[in-house]
Parts: structure tokens; sequence; C-alpha cells
């Protein structure tokens, strides 16, 4: 997919006209981009590819969900105002400029609703820290107004869900604004085996904010991407396995898979029960703490209040260097090389240990999570199974639908081919179309395998050495997209350890790949959710490794570092 690289002007329309527009049923951020006028402070694209587009409007980029709160207020600003400068900056880089095409669709009653919150809060007070607070959230999870509900795919193009997602509810029981959906890895990623992370047939390829050529992970690689270029206050994702943590941590912000069942999953499109999740992605670990709590209901404060700069004094943190990559050619296989990437990096995590040690943790280095190796393959196995059931499920719930059953989705893609199947195939759903049912001997024992051996290699290594918490590298950097030719990986990271046992996983930046951030993974036993996203907290206060994208055309060769 093609992205304009020249600059284009945006006119920078005040509060009242937005509003107006709105009302009309217009969408205002493309009114904008259409309009023309007034510079936006993005420098042009030159020549050399390493002029970037950075907007320098200081009301919005990288603020706080706690900042903008105060500022609201405190009459710094309206609802409106902050909506409206979302909606600008939207518009600048997202559809225009840099074109990062992190939003599949902006909620046409975004300012209206907004307008509403701060009447509310000038009778009656904020109802908590998100009242009349922009968050955008993927396009996998149920909002029952005029915004669609697709996974990223024309399949569902005017379906008709029957209520928010639990989650939505809780969202806007909390006053937050949800402004608008987010693109995604199409069905989660669960599509096809050489899928690129980060495309979908409705949204097209969202754009790494740091080096535009580059991925942003998936399969909530949208809400990575406009979290770290601040189009919102933060946002939601969802993971099954890394589809948080992955983009989190390519994206450079924080994010979080909770505890399994911490969220409610109902009004998600799902892709496998057992795994599923919904999780708060944002700049700051007090973001992430904050959103958090407003999904789940839970009190304000609830993660917050836990949050300490030095809760990570004391505490028994593990590194588990067997997910650091391949640092050695392999002595039985003179095919298998050390990980070039893994060995240029290395100095990132190391600097992360010794922040960690600085913060006053007792580091235990190595330690083992036994049996790693040994769910990879019934993981897959118990995907396939729970996606057919509960797709066929949660398409049959629909009010209305262009489709009711996986095979009807696959049908459709077939038929459409030329739009949905024009980069990759749908291999993985037809294996999954394949699939017995949930009372299969073969999908029993697979699950079975996975819960056992998931959970008992982390309970293990938390006991044998009474940790607190297990670390390593989350992801190493960002590659370069190549549509139709799948994503490439390096050998570094793990994410299906906490994702298939359950348990909670944060990831925190933690240095940089030349221009390309990457994260540092903690994680819990099961409910310790508080307690790790303190532990973040600690980090990252203690580092301060985040640095917001400027949306490069190219980069230099990558020399990394920690910062």
């Amino acid at each position: 997919m093609e992205r304009p690289m020249t600059r284009r002007t945006v006119l920078r329309a005040g509060a009242a006209g937005a509003v107006a527009l709105a009302l009309a049923g217009a969408d205002p951020t493309r009114a904008f981009a259409q309009a023309g006028g007034d510079g936006d402070g993005n420098g042009d694209n030159g020549d050399n590819g390493g002029d970037d587009h950075r907007d320098h409007d200081d009301a919005i980029t990288e603020r706080s969900i706690a900042s903008l709160h105060k500022a609201l207020r405190e009459g710094e600003m309206t609802s409106v105002e902050l909506v409206t400068a979302y909606l600008e900056r939207i518009a600048a880089l997202d559809r225009a400029g840099p074109t990062v095409n992190s939003i599949i669709e902006l909620n046409p009653d975004a300012l209206e609703i907004a307008a509403a919150l701060d009447k509310e809060r000038r009778k009656h007070g904020s109802r908590s820290l998100l009242h009349g607070i922009p968050i955008v959230v993927k396009d996998n999870i149920a909002t029952a107004d005029k915004m669609e509900t697709t996974a990223g795919s024309l399949a569902l193009v005017g379906a008709k869900v029957p209520a928010d997602a639990t989650l939505i509810t809780n969202l806007r029981r909390a006053g937050a604004i949800v402004l608008a959906k987010t693109n995604l890895s199409e069905w989660a990623n669960f599509r096809s085996f050489t899928s690129n992370s980060g495309w979908s047939g409705r949204g097209g390829l969202t754009a790494n904010p740091y080096l535009l050529t580059h991925n942003p992970c998936g399969s909530s690689s949208g809400s990575g991407a406009a979290a770290s270029a601040s189009f919102a206050a933060a946002a939601v994702g969802t993971e099954t396995d890394g589809s948080v943590t992955c983009p989190a941590s390519i994206c450079g912000i924080v994010g979080l898979k909770p505890t399994h069942g911490l969220v409610s999953g109902n009004g998600i499109v799902p892709l496998a029960h057992s795994q599923d999740t919904a999780g708060p992605m944002g700049r700051t670990v007090s973001d992430v703490a904050a959103l958090l709590a407003a999904m789940t209901g839970e009190p304000a404060n609830r993660y917050t209040s836990k949050l300490r700069k030095g809760s990570l004094r004391g505490t028994r943190i593990g590194v588990a260097r067997q997910f650091f990559g391949r640092l050695v050619d392999d002595p039985n296989d003179p095919a298998v090389l050390a990980d070039p990437v893994a060995l240029r990096t290395a100095p990132v995590w190391e600097a992360a240990i010794a922040a960690l040690r600085d913060a006053g943790a007792v580091v235990v280095d190595p330690i083992a999570v036994a049996d790693a190796d040994k769910y990879g393959g019934t993981e897959l196995t118990v995907l396939l199974y729970e996606f057919k059931a509960d797709l066929n499920a949660y398409l049959a719930s629909l009010v209305s639908s262009p489709v009711r059953t996986l095979a009807d989705v696959i049908a459709f893609n077939t038929a459409n081919a030329s739009t949905e199947l024009q980069f990759f195939d749908q291999s993985i759903m037809d294996a999954a179309e394949a699939t017995t049912g949930l009372t299969t001997q073969k999908y029993l024992d697979a699950l079975a395998n996975d819960v056992t051996t998931s959970r008992a290699g982390l309970d293990a290594a938390f006991t044998k050495d009474q940790l607190d918490a297990i670390v390593y590298p989350t992801t190493g950097p960002a590659w370069e997209t190549f549509l139709g030719k799948g994503d490439i990986f390096d050998t570094i990271g793990f994410t299906s350890a906490p994702a298939v046992s359950g348990y909670p996983h944060v990831t925190v930046p933690a240095g940089f790949d030349g221009v390309l951030p990457m994260g540092f993974s903690i994680v819990g036993p099961a409910g310790s959710d508080a307690r790790i996203l303190s532990y973040a907290y600690a980090f990252e206060q203690n580092t301060k490794a985040r640095r917001a994208p400027t949306f490069l055309t190219s980069a230099a060769t990558p020399a990394s570092a920690a910062v």
C-alpha cells in the first residue's frame, strides 16, 4: 500500500467548526485534510529521507492521562478542544503527511459526546480520571454506536453488534470518549501462515511511526502506533499471544496483557477463549494503570495508587536468558548461526538488567523457565479448534451480518480475492474450518498440555528462586514490511509463556536499535497485575527510555543503544 511522503497542509479549524461538522454527520478530520490552509508544523520530507513530520502542539503530544485530567479539571482546556486537537493531529499525521494509517474509523459523535461531558464536569465534577479523555480501541471490540466492528475484514462491514463490549461499557461509564477504532492485523492475525502484521482488507497497512517503511507488529498494530504517535491519550488492544506486547514494544510504548479473565472478553471478536484478553496500551505505565481500572470497572486508583519509584527495592527478579535470542552458533548444526540482531541489541538488555540493580532489585541471573518449547504445537492446535467454535458463536450472536460462520468468511474471501487475498492466503482459516469441535480428544489433550506445561514452567521458576517477577526482552526491533512476503521475526523474546499460562505480562520501553524502539518484559504470577505494573513504573522512572516517534522515511544502519 503506497503512503504519500510529501507534506500536506492542514486547516487548523476551531473547535466550534469541528463540532458543527460532527453534528452534521461529517467527518471533521477528512474536512481538515481536504481544506488545506495554514501550516501544521511538520517538516517537509526531503530527498534524503531524514526529515521528520513532528507536530509541535504541546497541548496533546506526549501528555499523560493525569496531566490531561488536571488540565480539564482546572479549565485549561475543554474535552471538545481536546478531541479537536487529536482529530487535527490524526488529520495531519495519520490521514496525511507521513500517513501512519493507524485509525480505521473515526467516531462521528466524538465531539458531541465531549460537549456533553464538558457540561457534566461543570455541573457535577468528573466521574473519574478518564472523564472526557479520548481513547482509541481496536476494531475487533464491539461498539454499539455509528462505528463498525469488523476485525479489519470486509466480510463484516455492515454487521450490527447487539451491544457494546463490556469493557466499552465500563470505559463509557468512567467518562472516557471512544474517539476512533484502530486498524489491526486482520482477524487478529489468524488468517494466514504468511500474513503481514498491520494489514487488513478494510484498513490497509499501518506503518511504524518511528520508521514508516517498517512494521508496527500486531495484531494490535493500530492501537500501538496510535498511542505512540499521540493520536489519543491511550489505546486498547487485544492479545491471544503477543498481540498487545509485541506492538507495544516495537512502537515504543507500555502494553499490558492482563491476567486472563481480569478484563471481560464479552463483545470482542474472538480468536480463542482460553487465551484471549484485551489490554491497555499507553505512553506511560501510569496511563496503562489508569486505563486498566476503567476497562475492568474497578476504582479509578486501583492500580495507579500502587505505583512507586522505589517498588523494585528488595524484590527478587529473575533473568530468563533463554529468551535473549540466539547469541552463538549451534555447534550441532552449521546452518544455525548466531542471530545478528540478538548480538547487536545485547547491550540494551544488559543496560536494562543494570537498571534493575540500580533500582534496588536483587537480580537472579540466569534463571530457567522449564519446558518452554513443549507447547508451541499444541498451542496452535488449541487456537485452531477454539477459533472456529468461538467465531461461529460470535457471528451467530450478531443482530445482522453478511456472514454467519467461519465457512461464510472463507467463501467471502474467495469471492473477493482481489481485495482480501491480494497479499496472502487464508491457510489458517482453512485449517481451523477443518477442526471437529471442542469435545474432540485431540483438542482436549492439547489444551491440557498447554495449561499444565506453561504454568508449571513459570511456577517452578518463581518458586525455586523465590522470584517476584521474571524479565527478558519483549522483542527485537521492527522489520521492514514487504507486503506478500510475511513477517520477519528475529530470535529475541517469548510471549507464549504468559499468553498460554494466562499470567500477566507488561512491556516497558528499554532502548533503541538505531531509531527503532524495543521493550523489556516483566512477567508475574497469576493475579499480580498491580505488582508488575509497579515494577514497570519503577523501571520506567529509573530509565526514561521512551522517545516520541518522528515519522522517518529512512534511517542509517542501526547502532543499538540503551537510553
